[in-house]
């Protein structure tokens, strides 16, 4: 039975927070190989499974017959050595440091097509094991050639309903969010760059709906259920950031996670959650407001599927010539207007704090180019798989 992509999220609700703005550190830690296995599994199945400290972004590289796991700001361990199973379609499975990355290299007896996304999983800890990447593949099978999927592309424009895009300028109203030291609100930029995100979608084809147009106070829970309303196939947030470190600059993306990826990623959930301590009434009920019930596989499909939006994001940016934070271009962390049925990011276009970016993030021209990449991601983002 097919799942549908618009499945239930169950939310817990927001810990308690402090109110204001929480001073966002300069860390991001750096990600450890564990452990790497493979199994056989039921209908001809081999399993590839990499441990790691933190939870893993990865790039998936496929070879006439080698399978690529690319882990960013990752260190190998040469003391771990794959276990095989015997019988899987795995030969052998090496490490490769390029760079900050950690190459991971299946040799397989048999080519195999691209793996779908239901069959890629991440695991959080449990019990003796860490961060666990799960891969499910076999001989001959996975997505369609790029031939064929041309084709059904071209077969189905004509028939498939726009795609819908929530965009959700960050913070509003009484609720400023990050202040620059030139006095730029950070409400004030993230709504700039999202009506002209808002009208660049629209001529590019897509069914776009902002949380906010002008300047509204709303909370966290509001911006995630108008995008359940609007039955969304994408959300994205956006942001400025702040660090008590004037020379830190650089965008982020970040992914809804129940454990942050790093100390810096926490302190920003810390942050934006406390944006709905600003009005306490009703802040009671928001939890039972959007509790609703979701399966284990349900949750990895739809972060699996935030992931690969946020990976594509920050790969536009990049090409773009937009600096990148120091660290993962992606991060986790457990915030509150992501938590939704539907894939999405939140993104950081740039540090307030930074008196240059503080310039770059107000200009027009900048905003374009953020704006340019952002359209980019969306265009490139797989709705189908």
């Amino acid at each position: 039975m097919k799942i549908s992509r618009r499945c239930l999220l169950q939310i817990t609700g927001v810990g308690v927070v402090v109110a204001g703005m929480v001073p966002r550190v300069a860390f991001a830690a750096r990600n450890s190989l564990k452990n790497m296995r493979t199994g056989v599994q039921p209908n001809g199945k081999t399993r590839l499974v990499i441990e790691t400290a933190l939870r893993p972004s990865y790039t998936l590289v496929y070879g006439e017959n080698t399978l690529t796991v690319k882990l960013s700001n990752t260190v190998g361990n040469n003391s771990v050595a794959a276990k095989l199973a015997s019988g899987g379609l795995v030969k052998t499975v090496t490490q490769a440091q390029i760079g900050d990355a950690l190459n991971i290299v299946a040799e397989l007896r048999k080519p195999i097509g691209e793996i779908p996304k239901n069959q890629v999983m991440i695991l959080e800890p449990n019990g003796d094991n860490d961060y666990r990447l799960v891969l499910d593949f076999a001989a001959g099978t996975g997505a369609k050639t790029a031939t064929q999927k041309a084709a059904a592309t071209n077969e189905s424009n004509t028939t498939t309903r726009k795609r819908i895009i929530v965009l959700d300028p960050g913070h509003g109203g009484k609720d400023p969010g990050c202040i620059g030291r030139g006095g730029t609100k950070e409400k004030a930029v993230v709504l700039s760059v999202g009506r002209k995100l808002r009208t660049a979608l629209q001529n590019a084809g897509f069914a776009v709906y902002m949380t906010r147009a002008d300047d509204t106070y709303l909370k966290l829970a509001e911006r995630a259920a108008i995008a359940e309303r609007k039955k969304a196939d994408l959300f994205i947030s956006i942001h400025a950031n702040a660090n008590p470190s004037r020379s830190m600059k650089g965008f982020s993306i970040y992914t809804l996670s129940e454990k942050a990826s790093d100390e810096e990623a926490q302190k920003l959930a810390d942050s934006e959650n406390a944006a709905d301590k600003i009005d306490v009434s009703g802040f009671e009920s928001f939890s039972k407001d959007i509790r609703v019930a979701l399966s284990a596989l349900q949750q990895h499909a739809v972060a699996e599927m935030s992931e690969e939006y946020a990976n594509g994001c920050a790969r536009a940016f990049n090409r773009a010539g937009i600096e990148q934070q120091p660290g993962p271009a992606v991060r986790h962390a457990p915030l509150a207007v992501l938590r939704s049925t539907v894939p999405g990011a939140l993104v950081e276009c740039g540090h307030l704090s930074n008196k240059a970016e503080e310039k770059l993030l107000k200009s027009s021209a900048h905003q374009d180019k953020l704006v340019a990449a952002i359209v980019r991601s969306v265009k490139n983002y797989d709705f189908e798989a």
